[in-house]
């Protein structure tokens, strides 16, 4: 990383700051000495114009429309892997050999029972309780039965920490799943994959054997290798944020959960389904196209554009491939939703609008239809985000425990409250 520097001036004097350059994308000005030389902060709500941390992990050109794990594209990762060989190489850095990656798989395998006293944890909650509420509270939970793997200064505590966070984490969705439908709890089976052993665990019932159907398994996989990591967005912040105290892993974990769960972060998938389902049918759309276009309505289409991408989503194509391998499976040859979404997305590329401001179909587009035809309910789609997002979180928060740079998170405000007053005692108020 080549490093040169930049003139600021400020309040009549010139200050030389650093800037840094990544192996590819926007260099980056380093402000960290900015108070101490001017007595002033930076103000970015947001932090949308502001590198939080150094990262080897993920990387997004928004603008051409690039997603790289490790340098690896997206969609080659979807195409030729599945989802634990993405999770070595978001942990480990590189592509496991294939020795490597049995060892991966029979570790992680071999973790994904949880406690059996978490089954009497899940008892306490009210059988209407939403999954991702479940989710937040039980991951918490993890550090009170594993506190063995928590203390974050211990290299091998981490490890052990990292794997049992990814192996159990389908064991608690498909709890939280289990136990809102009020159907009892189905242990892993280990001589299953990773993604085919979360959907049994889901759709298992204990009166008749339950066959993996492969097209979907390998959908589902493909769907958490898309989710798995994405930069430093909302949740992966807070876990880094979190994780800047010293909190141990499954807090971490937790509080990234909580914050995935807000409706413009994880919950996109299910507004962009709940659109589809507003408009109905195909001869509707014109009509849904002219509010969105009008700047007095409230209507919004969901699915479109994103905060990073100004181009089509990478992920977005894929998903598209996906939903109807899926759909075509199922033999759902003439879904309305499927046919609302695929006459969107034409008019989307062609029309001037949605051109101009490069509105294009981003990967809540198409997954919220897929997970629905799996026979998720749209409770469960932010859960099986926070499960394919683990990973990220995991690597995350594992480089930066690891960066000696790092220091605990403390943003600085503009401060525009009442100036310094006395207090008057509640006799003298009028």
């Amino acid at each position: 990383m080549s490093t040169n520097s930049s003139t600021l001036n400020f309040d009549g004097r010139s200050v030389e700051l650093p800037v840094k350059n990544g192996t590819i994308g926007p260099s980056v000005v380093d402000i960290s000495k900015l108070y101490g030389q001017t007595g002033a902060f930076t103000y970015d709500p947001g932090f949308t114009s502001t590198a939080s941390c150094e990262s080897k992990i993920t990387y997004i050109d928004g603008d051409a429309g690039v997603l790289l794990y490790r340098g690896y594209p997206i969609e080659q990762l979807a195409e030729h892997g599945d989802f634990l060989e993405t999770c070595y190489l978001l942990l480990y850095g590189e592509l496991p050999t294939a020795a490597q990656k049995a060892d991966f798989d029979y570790r992680v395998t071999r973790h994904t029972m949880v406690h059996d006293q978490m089954n009497r944890f899940f008892q306490g909650f009210r059988r209407d309780a939403h999954p991702m509420a479940i989710m937040v509270a039980s991951v918490g939970a993890l550090s009170a039965f594993y506190h063995d793997s928590t203390d974050i200064s211990d290299p091998q505590q981490r490890m052990i920490a990292s794997m049992r966070m990814i192996a159990k984490m389908p064991t608690l969705a498909a709890m939280a799943y289990k136990y809102s439908v009020g159907q009892p709890f189905v242990y892993p089976q280990n001589d299953l994959d990773y993604t085919s052993n979360f959907l049994r665990m889901c759709f298992a019932v204990p009166c008749e054997e339950y066959k993996v159907n492969p097209v979907l398994s390998r959908a589902l996989d493909r769907i958490f290798i898309l989710h798995a990591d994405h930069e430093q967005n909302a949740s992966t912040s807070t876990v880094r944020l979190a994780g800047s105290s010293g909190a141990n892993p499954f807090a971490c974990i937790a509080a990234g959960i909580a914050c995935l769960w807000g409706p413009a972060h994880g919950g996109a998938n299910e507004a962009a389904l709940k659109m589809l389902e507003e408009i109905g049918t195909p001869d509707r759309i014109p009509q849904y196209i002219a509010k969105a276009k009008d700047k007095n309505d409230p209507f919004r289409l969901m699915g479109f554009g994103h905060r990073v991408y100004k181009n089509y989503d990478p992920r977005a194509r894929i998903m598209q491939k996906t939903t109807h391998e899926v759909l075509n499976e199922l033999g759902i040859k003439d879904d309305p939703l499927l046919d609302v979404a695929v006459e969107l997305e034409q008019i989307a590329l062609k029309d001037e609008y949605f051109l101009e401001k490069k509105l294009y179909p981003n990967i809540d587009f198409y997954s919220g239809i897929t997970l629905k035809a799996m026979g998720f309910p749209t409770s469960m789609f932010t859960v099986l985000f926070a499960l394919a997002r683990t990973v990220g979180w995991i690597a995350q928060w594992s480089e930066m425990i690891e960066d000696p740079s790092q220091r605990i998170g403390r943003p600085r405000q503009l401060y525009i409250g009442s100036p310094k007053r006395d207090y008057v005692t509640v006799a003298q108020r009028g």
